[in-house]
């Protein structure tokens, strides 16, 4: 498992910037948390664009099978805000992927964070499959480990 105490200590390559829309605000006047998983879907898309060069999403071969999150600090309507991603490890079939929102001027200004973990997934036969090795090497290119 991936160990929460050390997440400034990484460096995220994927970074999003997000336009906070009026709809996003909730009756206490911050960013649902509803809304944070969507934004988090965003950078994972975002994520996936930056290291394959494009994303198709009816064939694309990995599923969200688990997330997590912790929230720190509310995101309001005025907060300029970007959405970091990265892969942190890889097994046969799935990987993790570690996620955080933070402010656009102050990087350790930290609202959120997202771990999940996403499966190699095979369409025709709707069950789970072994990564691909291409973009394993892709992955390893774009965050040169």
């Amino acid at each position: 498992m991936l160990d929460k105490t050390n997440i400034q200590d990484y460096t995220f390559k994927s970074k999003l910037p997000i336009q906070i829309r009026m709809t996003d605000l909730d009756t206490f006047n911050h960013v649902n948390n509803g809304v944070l998983s969507a934004y988090f879907d965003l950078g994972r898309l975002n994520y996936l664009k930056q290291v394959t060069g494009n994303v198709n999403l009816t064939t694309l071969d990995l599923v969200l099978v688990h997330t997590e999150y912790d929230f720190f600090a509310s995101v309001r309507f005025q907060s300029k805000i970007i959405v970091e991603t990265k892969i942190v490890d890889f097994g046969n079939k799935s990987l993790k992927m570690l996620q955080r929102i933070v402010d656009e001027q102050d990087e350790n200004k930290c609202y959120c964070t997202c771990f999940s973990v996403l499966s190699g997934y095979d369409h025709q036969h709707d069950c789970s499959q072994v990564i691909d090795s291409h973009f394993k090497e892709l992955v390893k290119a774009f965050e040169q480990i």
